[in-house]
């Protein structure tokens, strides 16, 4: 035992030394985090639950940890919640989370086929305080071994393929258990020839529905994508990690409103979104929009909603270094992106940060700009991990925004800005460092002649920025001078800075 609280000792102290390491964005523990999806998130007796998906590198096999939090800052960890020897699975893939009506809390999960089972979607359930995990046996849904996450069935003497991969949290209604699945193994199997069936292209989901949990029927395809804009969903993406929630109308404290919120992601082009309508057993979305667009580093979105009506969400951060994570250099990976607040206002998604961030605020900086011409420089203290927030007033000005983490003697830097010729919210990560994904993303964004509220956190290699609580990027950066990449800049042809407060952040990972 010695010995084992010494290299345990040895290897928080590492992490705590890594200068890429988030401080207050969650980031896993141990294991591989790759993929590092968040999934089974709920609500339940006080606190927030949420599990990660991560490769143990005792079993070699994809479970799911455990954690929990009363503030969404602070996370307890419990034991894993889906692991190696629970039954004869060889591994799990992702799911959501649900609480019925009596408290008890369901995971839904992809499971691994094995050499006793065809694999497919199963289910666990727990009651409080939520420790220990018993799964419904034997599993609701058989899937097929080849292709992997398919189930093939036969109505009114006609053939389908349907998928039995990544299911959505569950829902209840009239009922009904409801719970859909995502696609992408048809897709891939039946979907990707220039011959292809139209019905097996692009992205959809299937819907199964229960009345006791244990016994599923598939009722139909859950949504068709309408296609009616260049930006939507085209053949080649799929629908998976799907996550079905009725909209809020306000930030927290709201009403729930009769449209619903499909976020899930392609694994293509990364995290996206319906908005629509759910019309007896069938959603119709009427819009579309997107987490990512030049690639797909925000990812695997999972999502709840807590007890003052909060529709709250998480992205898995793609790992940025050249092997999708450096496990072998750095020894951990897996990140999240910090708890986001989702509403729909005046017919438009607004999104914002969590409020519990404000309490990791600490050494307050109200800073005076003015007008800025071209590039000035923001005495930020502490320029790996802080928040700045700022009102901004356009005049005549095109570009109006910041630079981040810059090392002016090793030339690297991250610009953040809005460009109001192209309507568009940049975070350009050309020039960010040693490594990563260097490319300049582009947000469809367009505020006229308004004020620019920019709320921009660091959190060492994580970087969020969110304008007029409409639009966010959210991307990984990996400076070669941690030390000297702390700098500052605000840069504008002739916007007015009118107010700019900076704060430092505290950590609340333990390591």
């Amino acid at each position: 035992m010695p010995e084992l609280s010494k290299h345990t000792r040895m290897y928080r102290e590492k992490l705590l030394a890594d200068p890429y390491r988030p401080g207050y964005h969650f980031a896993i523990p141990d294991g591989d985090g790759r993929p590092g999806d968040p999934n089974g998130a709920f609500f339940a007796d006080g606190r927030y639950h949420l599990m990660y998906l991560y490769r143990s590198e005792i079993t070699n096999r994809f479970q799911w940890g455990h954690i929990s939090s009363h503030d969404l800052l602070h996370w307890r960890h419990h034991p894993d919640a889906l692991m190696e020897g629970t039954d004869s699975f060889e591994g799990y893939f992702s799911g959501g989370g649900f609480v019925d009506d009596d408290g008890t809390a369901y995971i839904s999960f992809w499971a691994f086929p094995s050499e006793k089972n065809d694999g497919g979607i199963g289910i666990a359930y727990s009651k409080p305080p939520y420790e220990v995990w018993e799964q419904i046996d034997p599993i609701p849904i058989e899937g097929n071994r080849n292709p992997w996450g398919t189930k093939t069935i036969s109505r009114d003497g006609i053939t389908e393929h349907i998928s039995c991969a990544d299911p959505s949290n569950i829902w209840k209604k009239d009922g009904w258990y409801y719970m859909q699945c995502g696609n992408l193994p048809v897709l891939d199997a039946w979907g990707r020839k220039a011959d292809s069936e139209a019905k097996y292209q692009g992205d959809w989901t299937d819907l199964f529905r229960s009345k006791d949990m244990k016994n599923w029927e598939h009722v139909q395809r859950f949504y068709e994508n309408p296609h009616p804009g260049e930006d939507w969903p085209d053949a080649s993406e799929d629908d998976m990690c799907p996550s079905f929630l009725q909209l809020p109308d306000k930030a927290a404290g709201g009403e729930l409103t009769d449209k619903w919120f499909q976020l899930f992601i392609s694994h293509n082009k990364g995290a996206q979104y319906y908005i629509g309508e759910l019309k007896g057993e069938k959603f119709y979305p009427e819009q579309h929009g997107r987490f990512s667009w030049v690639d797909n580093t925000c990812f695997a979105p999972e999502a709840l909603i807590d007890p003052r009506n909060r529709l709250i969400g998480w992205f898995w951060l793609l790992d940025n270094p050249s092997n999708e994570g450096g496990l072998s250099q750095y020894e951990w990976t897996g990140v999240y992106s910090f708890p986001r607040v989702f509403w729909l206002e005046n017919g438009t998604l607004h999104m914002a940060p969590a409020e519990e961030l404000d309490r990791l605020q600490y050494n307050h900086q109200s800073l005076y700009l003015g007008v800025v011409d071209k590039k000035r420089m923001i005495d930020v203290k502490n320029g790996a991990s802080f928040r700045l927030k700022a009102t901004i007033k356009p005049n005549e000005a095109r570009k109006i925004g910041f630079i981040v983490r810059a090392d002016d003697e090793n030339g690297e830097y991250t610009e953040i800005y809005v460009d109001r010729l192209e309507n568009a919210l940049v975070m350009d990560t050309s020039k960010s460092g040693l490594d990563g994904r260097k490319t300049v993303e582009k947000a469809p964004l367009k505020l006229g002649d308004d004020d620019i509220y920019m709320d921009i956190f660091v959190d060492k290699s994580v970087i969020e920025v969110y304008v007029n609580n409409v639009q966010a990027i959210c991307r990984r950066v990996y400076p070669t001078d941690v030390n000297k990449a702390t700098k500052v800049y605000a840069i504008s042809d002739g916007a007015d800075y009118r107010t700019v407060n900076a704060w430092e952040m505290m950590e609340t990972n333990m390591y």
